[in-house]
């Protein structure tokens, strides 16, 4: 599958993520690192922003934080299929309780995208996975991405053409710039 060049950027790390708290849709602010994390992208992204590529976040209050820092101040649309994984009855939980209270399932998902995606009452890998190709299915010119570690997981094995496991293995960085174009992906640090 072709799609055009996207620029993805990972929001900057929130107190949640500090603690190691799902949030799946629930929301946490930006830590003081977090800030840091998108300062850093937005000296990445001078170069990039200078083209005028459309750009695009999450409805989810990290990714708009951090789209409002990294982007310089440029106007950007929210997408609903943009929001992370909808993680059920893990949200707001540690991974330490997840691994108590559901061992079966923190047992057989180490990645965070696994066990995200197995949550009871979650939105599950499949319409996960839907709901973003269906976002890129709909880009028609280069973009600007600001979202999630997951939901960007997903979206660089799908230009990359890597089955959830290769997706669930990548990295998740904060405070770099993944940029995805002819079936690879680049890392802007």
């Amino acid at each position: 599958m072709e799609f055009p060049k996207i620029w993805l950027l990972r929001h900057g790390q929130t107190e949640w993520n500090a603690q190691k708290r799902i949030q799946g849709q629930l929301e946490s602010p930006l830590s003081p690192l977090g800030v840091e994390h998108a300062r850093r992208q937005a000296a990445l992204m001078v170069p990039v922003m200078a083209q005028k590529p459309a750009c695009y976040a999450s409805p989810l209050g990290r990714a708009q934080q951090t789209a409002d820092i990294a982007l310089g101040g440029a106007p950007f649309k929210t997408d609903p299929r943009l929001a992370e994984a909808y993680a059920g009855a893990f949200q707001g939980m540690t991974l330490g309780e997840v691994a108590a209270q559901y061992p079966q399932i923190h047992g057989a998902n180490p990645r965070n995208l696994d066990l995200f995606c197995e949550a009871p009452g979650g939105e599950g890998y499949e319409r996960f996975h839907a709901r973003i190709l269906d976002f890129m299915h709909a880009l028609t010119e280069p973009s600007v991405v600001v979202a999630h570690g997951l939901l960007g997981q997903v979206m660089r094995g799908i230009v990359c053409g890597l089955p959830r496991d290769g997706m669930a293995s990548l990295p998740n960085g904060q405070g770099c710039v993944y940029v995805l174009e002819d079936g690879a992906e680049t890392v802007l640090e």
